[in-house]
């Protein structure tokens, strides 16, 4: 058995894949900052709902958005289908977190009984 081994890049190849990874790898970094921001939001929801005893899920504006995100996907050219899937993950972790929260109000009030 013979190993081959890997192909050397030409120069400006190499230096042209390097752009474009670097900026790969800022663009990862701003939809972590972006989420990041968004959780701190939807974390503010989840107390405000906790507080005044409305449900962790409101399928209504989950509707609404998977709509608006695969209008915004489409008019952007990436497959709406993907952005469904995304914020369906992203909807999912969000109801997870408002559970949480509500449950934790609910022992918090239990206690204070």
């Amino acid at each position: 058995m013979t190993t081959s081994k890997p192909q050397e890049a030409d120069p400006d190849v190499s230096a042209e894949l390097a752009r474009l990874r670097d900026s790969i790898d800022n663009i990862d970094a701003a939809v972590v900052h972006m989420l990041a921001e968004r959780f701190k939001c939807t974390q503010q929801v989840g107390h405000l709902k906790a507080a005044h005893q409305l449900p962790p899920a409101d399928p209504s504006r989950e509707a609404h958005q998977i709509a608006r995100l695969r209008r915004l996907a489409e008019s952007a050219k990436l497959d709406p289908a993907f952005a469904e899937k995304l914020l369906n993950f992203i909807i999912a972790e969000v109801i997870r977190h408002h559970e949480r929260i509500a449950d934790d109000a609910t022992d918090k009030a239990a206690t204070q009984e």
